[in-house]
């Protein structure tokens, strides 16, 4: 196998993850970061309140980042040829 096949539509959804994956943890505590700072304003701080935030973050951040990679890598490699 080339190196140069692993560009080739056919693996595209591995770059896809690939990109959402390296994204993912600085995403989730941007994310988890603000959550926060919004609930410690509001008076609402403790520690399984931070959990459940967290979590809340994580799914955010999964969907958002497998989103934003999936165009990425379909405008950055083929154009966006769908």
């Amino acid at each position: 196998m080339d190196f140069a096949d692993l560009f080739t539509r056919q693996y595209a959804l591995f770059w896809v993850f690939l990109v959402a994956a390296a994204l993912f943890v600085f995403v989730r505590n941007l994310i988890w970061v603000l959550l926060v700072r919004r609930a410690e304003k509001d008076g609402q701080e403790d520690e399984a309140r931070r959990a459940y935030l967290k979590r809340r973050a994580g799914a955010t951040s999964a969907l958002l980042c497998f989103v934003f990679a999936y165009f990425f890598v379909m405008n950055v490699m083929f154009g966006f040829q769908s």
